[in-house]
């Protein structure tokens, strides 16, 4: 390393008048922006008076650290000098560099000195250490294309400027703590090389600052302090709270780190690799892609039209999507009516809830929407109480994994012409249909029914519907329970008493809960050509299970215990299946009955029980009840050796353990849990919870699970997300208030094994909330390119809108920076 002559320099500009006058103290000690600037912004123009290379340094990298400051010079200096000459010096011959450090500003306007440094870290303290000609200078060097690393207290520097608050991306709030504290860093970057080595879990001490703006959205943000792991102040900024970020800026690379505040810091291996991740982008070493989370970089678009008036000739009432290969966008409707047209609610009538499931197709190479097809189903009766509205209907779709030769399209749905309206019965089916790739029309003929099994209909709702392939060529098939949770006050769902001729209702132990019923389930089958299936092994049964007598079980299900899974995906890379489903109405939690409504999600990697109507969450149990008076509760559920002991249970009493899930939320907050008693109870005190996903929050609520983004390095795409998205996994809800619109990381040696996610990061501005946005999410899939497809439900319920359509989101961002033929080395050997 080398230092320049006035290592210890500190006269300049009259800055000590300034001080002195206290007119900076509290922009230069609490980070707040001041009312007026002592001089001039600098007019633009001297942003070009330097001559510099561009870009600036060369293939014998150099790393200047600037340490001026305007108050005392802080102790983290020189372990921060230290550390970076030693990163410089050691590691892969490739990525090292000298380093020279001052606290001179006069470098930034001496060209010739300047443009021979790859990068420039600010290692400053607070306030005014530039004046306008060497920021000036410092601008210059950027849009030349330099780099610039900013560490801890650099966010302090220069209060007054706009340019360089756009450089650091944030200024630090009043109020943000001042002593150390230990805490974890979320790492929701794996790419960036500051961070893809380091733990998803990062737990170390250092000064936390807060900020006056959350720049998430505006810079790419790879690393995020979990306030719930440390006491942030009264300027807190809450669960997103960013700690290290890029941009590409003004011609330049920028580079900022909240971490750095303490000696310590220094010594850290992990940190000092963040720093080195840091510096080998900002130098030009490695490339780096920061602008995959800044929102402006995506484009949202609606692809379908309003339907024309008495037509549903763009969108049916949406209900689910499927991308082909050829990247055509089948999505269906469920069978909620025009609004124009008569719903039919008299049980005594033929017509009894008749409606239509519309498949169509929209062609992005001609932009023209095709209605495939109409399916007659029962599921058109309107709004109302659980006893007079109906969500069955057209529920699910997926194409065959050999679609492009065969046409063969998976169908999941309630035919009207099998019901029975004297018991209130239906039959669900999965059904295969060819379609014609020429005309996008599907030939009703060639239906071939896969499965079927009995619904109730008496009662709604959570009819489930969602279907999905493993990279075997096993189909999963989500189930929902359709059962009333209003008869046990929006608990558990586990009143035996109500019945409608003879068939529980309002009893999910006769369908979630009971291992010879198909209901609330999560099937998993492997078709065969000739319309037949045949069971994979690995399934929760086999169907052949000797225990209490023998043929109690299903050999179909794959998981149980689930309420409504509208929504499943696989990830076919892991083979890892991931679903969302609703949970009960009750809106707080009860001493005597248990947790609030649980919308949840899982991380599913073997076959299990998830609980409902016996435990939710983390294994919050519920209370029994049973006849002779459901009103009384019995005993806690237990979640480790669940029984189902209701009268309308056919299957085995002794059920598997439940699996804790991946993510649960109520009107209290994301990931509620309770302090336990010695029996394992919650207290189910709502002054006694703590939130573990403080990201979320319901309310109103309705699980949308969505895909895990697979990067494809040989697609050609100019609209596919970038490889930042990789692995993550999409998860929403239908509202778009307070509830999740998030892609989250989970940690692979917890996954499936109710291990909560490690990261989350909002989506709500990629895929636009708000009344002219995605306000609905009802479904969303990647597409071959990498593009995003997104199905907004509408305004209204049990019909579809001039709010119902599908969009498109897409990347504009492009590449990773710096461009390959401006790469430090590379230009060495060229």
């Amino acid at each position: 390393m080398q230092r320049t002559p006035h290592h210890r320099s500190r006269s300049r500009r009259g800055l000590a008048a300034a001080l002195a006058a206290g007119a900076l103290t509290a922009s230069l000690l609490g980070g707040n922006a001041a009312s007026a600037r002592p001089y001039p912004e600098p007019p633009h123009s001297l942003a070009t008076t330097l001559s510099l290379p561009s870009p600036p340094g060369g293939a014998n990298v150099k790393v200047l650290v600037f340490h001026a400051s305007a108050t005392d010079e802080s102790p983290t200096v020189d372990a921060g000098i230290a550390a970076i000459e030693r990163i410089g010096l050691t590691g892969p011959e490739a990525g090292r560099f000298r380093t020279v450090a001052t606290d001179d500003p006069a470098v930034f306007t001496n060209g010739k000195q300047l443009g021979r440094y790859n990068a420039v870290v600010f290692l400053t303290g607070g306030g005014d250490v530039l004046d306008p000609e060497q920021e000036a200078g410092l601008e210059a060097y950027m849009e030349a294309g330099g780099g610039f690393l900013g560490i801890h207290d650099a966010a302090r520097t220069e209060p007054y400027s706009d340019w360089f608050t756009g450089l650091i991306g944030a200024r630090p709030a009043v109020g943000s703590p001042t002593n150390v504290q230990r805490a974890t860093v979320e790492i929701g970057d794996r790419q960036h090389p500051a961070t893809k080595d380091l733990p998803l879990e990062w737990k170390r001490p250092d000064k936390w600052l807060n900020w006056t703006k959350n720049p998430s959205g505006d810079v790419h943000t790879v690393a995020r302090v979990r306030e719930i792991t440390y006491k942030p102040g009264a300027s807190a900024n809450g669960w997103d709270h960013p700690v290290s970020w890029c941009r590409d800026y003004d011609g330049g690379r920028s580079f900022y780190t909240a971490m750095g505040g303490t000696v310590d810091s220094f010594a850290e291996t992990d940190f000092r690799d963040h720093l080195r991740g840091a510096l080998d982008w900002t130098t030009r070493i490695s490339q780096a892609d920061c602008k995959a989370a800044i929102t402006s970089n995506y484009k949202a678009e609606r692809v379908t039209q309003p339907n024309q008036p008495g037509q549903n000739d763009q969108i049916g009432e949406p209900h689910g999507l499927v991308v082909a290969p050829d990247g055509r966008v089948l999505y269906i409707g469920r069978g909620g009516a025009d609004s124009s047209k008569p719903v039919v609610t008299d049980w005594n009538s033929p017509d009894i809830g008749k409606g239509l499931g519309q498949i169509h197709v929209y062609d992005p190479k001609t932009k023209k929407v095709t209605l495939a097809g109409e399916l007659t189903v029962f599921g058109n009766k309107g709004g109302g109480d659980e006893l007079v509205k109906v969500e069955e209907g057209l529920l699910g779709i997926e194409l065959d994994p050999d679609f492009e030769k065969n046409g063969w399209v998976y169908l999941h749905y309630t035919p009207h012409s099998k019901i029975d309206r004297d018991k209130q019965m239906a039959v669900r089916q999965v059904s295969r249909f060819t379609l014609d790739p020429a005309t996008n029309k599907l030939d009703l003929s060639s239906e071939k029914v896969l499965l079927h099994w009995p619904v109730q209909i008496h009662s709604c709702c959570h009819a489930g519907g969602g279907m999905a392939w493993d990279s075997k060529g096993n189909l999963y098939i989500a189930t929902g329970d359709n059962n009333s949770s209003g008869f046990s006050g929006g608990y558990s769902g586990n009143n035996p008493q109500p019945n409608y001729k003879g068939v529980s209702f309002a009893d999910a132990r006769r369908t979630a809960g009971n291992t010879n019923n198909l209901n609330g389930k999560i099937l998993r089958i492997h078709p065969e050509d000739d319309g037949t299936y045949t069971l994979p092994e690995g399934n929760l049964f086999t169907g052949k299970e000797p225990d209490e007598g023998g043929g109690k079980t299903r050999g179909e299900i794959y998981v149980m215990g689930v309420r409504n899974p509208a929504r499943i995906s696989v990830d076919k890379t892991t083979d890892t299946l991931y679903a969302g489903w609703v949970g009960p109405d009750a809106g707080s939690p009860s001493t005597t009955w248990g947790p609030a409504k649980y919308d949840t999600f899982a991380a599913i990697t073997k076959a299990g029980n998830h609980g409902w109507p016996y435990c939710m969450g983390n294994k919050q149990p519920y209370r029994d009840r049973n006849l002779p008076d459901p009103s009384k509760p019995l005993g806690w559920y237990g979640c480790d050796h669940p029984k189902n002991e209701s009268p309308n249970n056919d299957g085995l009493v002794n059920l598997p353990p439940i699996t804790s899930n991946t993510i649960w939320y109520s009107p209290q907050g994301g990931g509620v849990d309770y302090p336990r008693d010695a029996n394992g109870i919650p207290s189910y005190k709502v002054e006694e919870q703590k939130q573990l996903l403080p990201w979320l929050k319901g309310g109103g609520q309705a699980t949308m699970n969505g895909p895990v983004y697979r990067y494809d390095a040989a697609s050609t795409s100019a609209d596919k997300w970038p490889s930042y998205w990789d692995g993550k996994w999409f998860v929403g809800d239908f509202y778009d208030d307070t509830q999740p619109r998030h892609a989250v990381l989970t940690d692979p040696k917890t996954v499936g094994k109710g291990g909560l996610p490690t990261h989350a990061e909002s989506l709500k501005k990629i895929i636009p909330v708000g009344a002219d946005g995605i306000r609905n999410l009802m479904d969303w899939k990647f597409a071959p390119d990498g593009s995003l497809y997104v199905l907004d439900y509408g305004r209204g319920f049990f019909t579809s809108d001039s709010k119902s359509a599908l969009w498109r989101v897409a990347y504009k961002g492009g590449g990773p920076t710096p461009a390959a033929e401006d790469l430090a080395r590379k230009a060495a050997v060229q």
